[in-house]
C-alpha cells in the first residue's frame, strides 16, 4: 500500500513565494488607500486650508496666506443639499471678535470670505457711513444672523455690503495662517 504525502508541488511552492512577496506591496497600496481615505475626511469635515488673495485681509493676513479653518469649531455642519436638513452637531455659537470663513450668499460671486463677527443674534445694530455702532435700528434677529464685517475696512466683502450673514453660511473658525506662497510679500 502507498501512502501519499502532503508534500507541494514545485508549482504552489512557486504561488506561495510569489504570494508572500506580494504581500508587502498589498499592505503598502492599502495603507495608502487608508491614509487617502482619513486624509479626505478630515479635510471635508474638520479642517481646511483657504488662500488669501490681494490685500483685503490686510494687516492681519497677507497677500499669499495659507490659513487653517476649523470647520468643527462651531459644529460639524451639516449641509442640508439631500436628505436632512440643514444643522450642526455639537453646535457652539460663534462669539464677538472670532475670525470666521463663510460662503458668499447667492447673489454674490461664489467662494469664501473670511471676516470678523462683529454682532451676533440678538444683537441690535446701527450702521452709519459704513462705520457699526452698537446698539442701533438693524436687528441680527433673534437666531441663525451674524454681522461680519472685513479686518481690512477696505474690503466691501462683508455684511455691509452683503447684508446678515445666515448661519448656514458660516464654515468655520480661522485658526492659524499655515505658511506664505508669495515670498515677495516678506521683507
Amino acid at each position: 500500500m502507498e501512502y501519499a504525502e502532503n508534500i507541494p508541488s514545485s508549482d504552489n511552492t512557486a504561488k506561495k513565494k510569489r504570494a508572500v512577496a506580494n504581500y508587502p506591496l498589498f499592505t503598502f497600496i492599502c495603507s495608502l488607500i487608508v491614509a487617502f481615505a482619513l486624509m479626505l475626511a478630515v479635510r471635508t469635515l474638520a479642517l481646511s486650508i483657504h488662500g488669501v488673495k490681494g490685500d483685503g485681509l490686510a494687516p492681519l493676513y497677507q497677500n499669499g496666506d495659507r490659513l487653517l479653518i476649523n470647520r468643527c469649531s462651531y459644529g460639524l455642519r451639516i449641509e442640508g443639499n439631500g436628505i436632512l436638513p440643514y444643522s450642526r452637531l455639537m453646535r457652539q455659537p460663534v462669539q464677538k471678535g472670532d475670525i470666521v470663513a463663510f460662503n458668499a450668499p447667492k447673489g454674490f460671486p461664489e467662494g469664501i470670505c473670511i471676516a470678523r463677527c462683529k454682532a451676533v443674534p440678538g444683537d441690535t445694530i446701527r450702521v452709519e457711513e459704513g462705520a457699526l455702532i452698537v446698539p442701533g435700528l438693524k436687528t441680527c434677529a433673534k437666531t441663525d444672523y451674524y454681522w461680519l464685517e472685513a479686518i481690512n475696512q477696505q474690503n466691501p466683502l462683508d455684511s455691509r455690503y452683503m447684508g446678515f450673514i445666515p448661519e448656514h453660511d458660516i464654515i468655520g473658525r480661522v485658526v492659524t495662517v499655515l505658511y506664505n506662497r508669495n515670498n515677495s510679500s516678506l521683507p
